[in-house]
This record gives structure tokens, sequence and C-alpha cells, in this order.
């Protein structure tokens, strides 16, 4: 018996035999995090996170697509809307933790079975910068039309109220 057939009979998968960079993760996170790109990079096309994303950011599009049409007053569209903002704002995140995993950390998870170690310097850094840049300025950006939103709203009942 093979380690791969007594692997898949535990139920565990087996870890692949090629190298997986540090880098190129982050980047994956940071470019194409929202379609889970940089999941099944690492665990291939069976993960179930890496779909999850995928059908988090066409529920957002489609949410976004309602509130843009209905001028942010469409319940199901700021419904659909969070499991897009949640999926884009967990990829920038996963550049960020990736890319700051120490390498040492990274082998041992990602690349034991290769021979080979990552030895990443400061294109992932820069990764990371942009990756909390962006990840930022989307996340206050969202907060700020959703409260905005809300208090519009809470303005205009107090309008009908008094009149």
């Amino acid at each position: 018996m093979t380690f791969s057939s007594v692997a898949t009979q535990a139920g565990t998968r087996p870890a692949p035999s090629y190298f997986r960079s540090k880098t190129l993760t982050a980047a994956l996170a940071f470019l194409f995090g929202y379609i889970g790109l940089h999941r099944f990079y690492l665990y291939g096309m069976r993960d179930k996170y890496g779909w999850a994303h995928i059908v988090g950011i066409v529920a957002g599009a489609i949410g976004f697509l309602l509130l843009a049409a209905n001028e942010r007053t469409s319940i199901l569209g700021w419904v659909l809307a969070v499991p897009g903002a949640v999926s884009l704002l967990a990829a920038f995140l996963s550049a960020i933790v990736y890319g700051l995993r120490p390498d040492a950390k990274w082998d041992a998870q990602f690349n034991a079975h290769t021979g080979r170690e990552s030895d990443s310097g400061w294109t992932v850094i820069s990764v990371v910068i942009f990756s909390l840049l962006f990840g930022a300025f989307l996340l206050m950006t969202g907060l700020a039309l959703t409260f905005q939103t809300y208090f519009e709203g809470q303005v205009e009942a107090a309008k009908t109220l008094s009149q």
C-alpha cells in the first residue's frame, strides 16, 4: 500500500509534490483572491473555500447591480452584497497572512515533500503593503457608504413621522 492510498483511505488528501511559492500565493490572493485562485493554487480544485469565494463574489456582483439600479434602497441588494464584500476583503487579508508567514513555517506546511525551500524577498512585502492599502480603502469605503445609507434612511423616516 502506498502513502497516497493510505492517506486517501484515512480521509486526508496526500500532499502534492510540486513546490508552492509564497510570493505567487500572496500575489494570487491580491489580484485574483476574490475568485479563490490562491486557494485553488494551494489546495486544488476541490477546496470548498475556493468555491465559496466564487459563490460570494457572484452574489456580491448581483447585489451591487441591484443597489446601483435602486439607489442603494434594495434590501436584497444589501443582503447579496455582503458575501461579495466578505470574499473581497478575505482575499486581501489572505494575501497579508500568507505574505507575512515566515518562510520556515510556510515550507513546513506547503513544501515539506518537495525538498526545496522558500526564499521570499521584498516582492512579497510589496504585495502585503498593497493588500493592506487596497483592503483598508475598500473596507472604509464600504463602511462609509453603509452608514451614509442608514442615516439617510433614518432622516427620511423622521421627516415622514413629523408630517
